[in-house]
Protein backbone atom coordinates (compact mmCIF):
# COMPACT_ATOMS: atom_id res chain seq x y z
CA UNK A 1 0.00 0.00 0.00
CA UNK A 2 3.04 2.94 0.78
CA UNK A 3 4.25 1.45 -2.63
CA UNK A 4 1.51 2.24 -4.39
CA UNK A 5 0.95 5.52 -2.27
CA UNK A 6 3.94 6.71 -3.00
CA UNK A 7 3.96 6.02 -6.60
CA UNK A 8 0.89 7.81 -6.98
CA UNK A 9 2.25 11.15 -5.47
CA UNK A 10 5.40 10.94 -7.29
CA UNK A 11 2.92 10.54 -10.55
CA UNK A 12 1.25 13.47 -9.32
CA UNK A 13 4.26 15.54 -8.51
CA UNK A 14 5.31 14.93 -12.00
CA UNK A 15 2.28 16.31 -13.81
CA UNK A 16 2.34 19.30 -11.37
CA UNK A 17 6.17 20.01 -12.47
CA UNK A 18 5.34 18.94 -16.27
CA UNK A 19 2.40 21.53 -16.44
CA UNK A 20 4.13 24.32 -14.37
CA UNK A 21 6.71 24.76 -17.40
CA UNK A 22 4.10 26.74 -19.51
CA UNK A 23 0.41 27.61 -17.63
CA UNK A 24 -0.35 30.08 -20.55
CA UNK A 25 0.37 33.18 -18.98
CA UNK A 26 2.23 35.55 -21.38
CA UNK A 27 5.74 36.57 -19.88
CA UNK A 28 6.62 39.71 -19.03
CA UNK A 29 9.99 40.58 -18.05
CA UNK A 30 10.80 43.42 -15.41
CA UNK A 31 13.97 45.35 -14.14
CA UNK A 32 17.00 44.07 -15.84
CA UNK A 33 15.22 41.92 -18.21
CA UNK A 34 12.96 44.36 -19.21
CA UNK A 35 16.10 46.56 -20.03
CA UNK A 36 17.94 43.64 -21.75
CA UNK A 37 14.73 42.85 -24.17
CA UNK A 38 14.47 46.66 -24.69
CA UNK A 39 17.96 47.06 -25.58
CA UNK A 40 17.19 44.49 -28.01
CA UNK A 41 14.48 45.96 -29.60
CA UNK A 42 16.66 48.98 -30.09
CA UNK A 43 19.64 46.99 -31.93
CA UNK A 44 17.32 45.19 -33.84
CA UNK A 45 15.63 48.36 -35.30
CA UNK A 46 18.79 49.41 -35.67
CA UNK A 47 20.09 46.86 -37.80
CA UNK A 48 16.97 47.09 -39.84
CA UNK A 49 17.53 50.61 -41.00
CA UNK A 50 21.36 50.10 -41.36
CA UNK A 51 21.68 46.60 -42.60
CA UNK A 52 25.11 44.85 -42.50
CA UNK A 53 26.72 45.04 -45.94
CA UNK A 54 26.05 42.07 -48.15
CA UNK A 55 27.73 43.10 -50.81
CA UNK A 56 31.72 42.52 -49.60
CA UNK A 57 32.94 39.88 -51.73
CA UNK A 58 36.06 39.24 -50.27
CA UNK A 59 37.38 40.04 -46.54
CA UNK A 60 40.88 41.34 -46.12
CA UNK A 61 40.44 39.84 -42.20
CA UNK A 62 39.91 36.48 -43.75
CA UNK A 63 42.57 36.93 -46.02
CA UNK A 64 45.01 37.71 -43.12
CA UNK A 65 43.83 34.96 -40.73
CA UNK A 66 44.41 32.75 -43.78
CA UNK A 67 47.68 33.67 -44.59
CA UNK A 68 48.74 33.95 -40.67
CA UNK A 69 47.30 30.10 -40.14
CA UNK A 70 50.53 29.27 -43.13
CA UNK A 71 52.60 31.55 -41.98
CA UNK A 72 52.86 30.25 -38.08
CA UNK A 73 52.71 26.62 -38.90
CA UNK A 74 55.72 26.92 -40.80
CA UNK A 75 54.11 27.18 -44.51
CA UNK A 76 55.48 30.66 -45.17
CA UNK A 77 56.19 30.24 -48.81
CA UNK A 78 52.19 29.25 -48.84
CA UNK A 79 51.67 32.51 -46.64
CA UNK A 80 54.10 34.88 -48.89
CA UNK A 81 52.52 33.88 -52.22
CA UNK A 82 48.62 33.85 -50.96
CA UNK A 83 47.25 35.92 -53.45
CA UNK A 84 44.92 38.72 -52.32
CA UNK A 85 42.06 39.53 -54.64
CA UNK A 86 41.05 42.91 -53.69
CA UNK A 87 44.03 46.03 -53.66
CA UNK A 88 45.13 46.18 -50.25
CA UNK A 89 45.59 49.29 -48.43
CA UNK A 90 48.77 50.27 -46.45
CA UNK A 91 49.17 51.63 -43.06
CA UNK A 92 51.20 52.71 -40.60
CA UNK A 93 51.62 51.53 -37.30
CA UNK A 94 53.76 52.93 -34.24
CA UNK A 95 54.42 50.29 -31.63
CA UNK A 96 54.77 51.25 -27.65
CA UNK A 97 55.62 50.21 -24.17
CA UNK A 98 54.54 52.80 -21.76
CA UNK A 99 56.61 55.91 -23.12
CA UNK A 100 59.15 54.11 -24.25
CA UNK A 101 58.72 53.90 -28.32
CA UNK A 102 59.38 50.29 -29.43
CA UNK A 103 58.77 50.31 -33.36
CA UNK A 104 57.14 51.69 -36.23
CA UNK A 105 56.06 50.09 -39.90
CA UNK A 106 54.02 50.24 -42.85
CA UNK A 107 51.12 47.53 -42.46
CA UNK A 108 50.33 45.69 -45.60
CA UNK A 109 46.72 45.66 -45.77
CA UNK A 110 45.62 45.97 -42.42
CA UNK A 111 46.09 45.48 -38.92
CA UNK A 112 44.18 42.35 -37.43
CA UNK A 113 43.20 40.94 -34.26
CA UNK A 114 44.51 37.79 -32.42
CA UNK A 115 41.32 36.55 -31.20
CA UNK A 116 39.40 36.56 -34.87
CA UNK A 117 39.35 33.32 -36.41
CA UNK A 118 38.04 31.68 -39.74
CA UNK A 119 35.22 29.64 -37.98
CA UNK A 120 33.04 29.39 -34.67
CA UNK A 121 35.61 28.99 -31.31
CA UNK A 122 32.32 27.79 -29.92
CA UNK A 123 29.30 25.47 -31.32
CA UNK A 124 26.01 25.15 -29.21
CA UNK A 125 23.74 21.88 -29.73
CA UNK A 126 20.46 22.31 -28.52
CA UNK A 127 18.53 18.82 -26.97
CA UNK A 128 14.86 18.73 -26.05
CA UNK A 129 11.75 20.90 -27.47
CA UNK A 130 9.46 20.45 -24.75
CA UNK A 131 7.54 23.44 -23.44
CA UNK A 132 10.02 23.27 -20.79
CA UNK A 133 12.83 24.46 -22.84
CA UNK A 134 15.58 22.96 -24.35
CA UNK A 135 18.98 21.74 -23.31
CA UNK A 136 22.30 23.52 -24.83
CA UNK A 137 25.59 21.59 -25.04
CA UNK A 138 28.84 24.01 -26.17
CA UNK A 139 31.30 22.69 -27.66
CA UNK A 140 34.59 23.72 -27.87
CA UNK A 141 36.12 23.81 -31.63
CA UNK A 142 39.77 22.96 -32.67
CA UNK A 143 41.46 26.00 -34.82
CA UNK A 144 42.82 24.88 -38.20
CA UNK A 145 45.96 24.02 -36.86
CA UNK A 146 43.86 21.41 -34.91
CA UNK A 147 45.03 23.27 -31.34
CA UNK A 148 42.46 24.69 -28.73
CA UNK A 149 42.07 27.52 -26.24
CA UNK A 150 42.35 31.34 -26.90
CA UNK A 151 45.23 33.53 -28.47
CA UNK A 152 46.79 36.53 -26.71
CA UNK A 153 45.39 39.64 -26.33
CA UNK A 154 46.53 41.45 -29.29
CA UNK A 155 47.13 42.44 -33.10
CA UNK A 156 49.08 40.95 -35.77
CA UNK A 157 50.09 42.65 -39.00
CA UNK A 158 52.11 41.57 -42.32
CA UNK A 159 54.50 44.44 -43.52
CA UNK A 160 55.07 44.81 -47.25
CA UNK A 161 57.94 43.09 -47.49
CA UNK A 162 56.47 39.62 -46.17
CA UNK A 163 57.47 39.84 -42.58
CA UNK A 164 54.81 38.78 -39.75
CA UNK A 165 54.59 40.81 -36.55
CA UNK A 166 52.46 40.17 -33.16
CA UNK A 167 52.13 42.63 -30.53
CA UNK A 168 50.14 42.55 -27.47
CA UNK A 169 50.74 46.28 -26.67
CA UNK A 170 49.61 50.02 -27.16
CA UNK A 171 49.76 51.01 -30.48
CA UNK A 172 48.83 53.58 -32.85
CA UNK A 173 47.83 53.22 -36.15
CA UNK A 174 46.41 54.87 -39.17
CA UNK A 175 46.15 55.13 -43.09
CA UNK A 176 48.18 58.05 -43.03
CA UNK A 177 52.37 58.70 -42.64
CA UNK A 178 52.45 60.10 -39.16
CA UNK A 179 55.87 60.70 -37.08
CA UNK A 180 55.92 59.89 -33.38
CA UNK A 181 59.62 60.88 -31.33
CA UNK A 182 60.06 60.38 -27.84
CA UNK A 183 56.79 60.42 -26.64
CA UNK A 184 56.36 61.79 -23.25
CA UNK A 185 53.55 61.40 -20.37
CA UNK A 186 52.62 64.38 -18.26
CA UNK A 187 51.02 64.44 -15.06
CA UNK A 188 50.51 66.85 -12.22
CA UNK A 189 49.08 65.86 -8.28
CA UNK A 190 46.10 66.72 -7.69
CA UNK A 191 46.14 68.17 -3.73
Amino acid sequence: MKKRLFAILLLVVLVVVLAGCDDGTPYTPTGTKADTEAQKQVADRLASSQQTPTDIEYSLERYNLIRRAYWVNGQREKANALVCQVVKPMGYIVLFTGNTLVGRFVVDGKVSSLNSFLTPSNVDRYYGGSSCGYTTLTTEMADVDGSYGENDKGIFFFTPDGKYIEWTGTYLYSDIPFEVSDPVLSYSEVQ
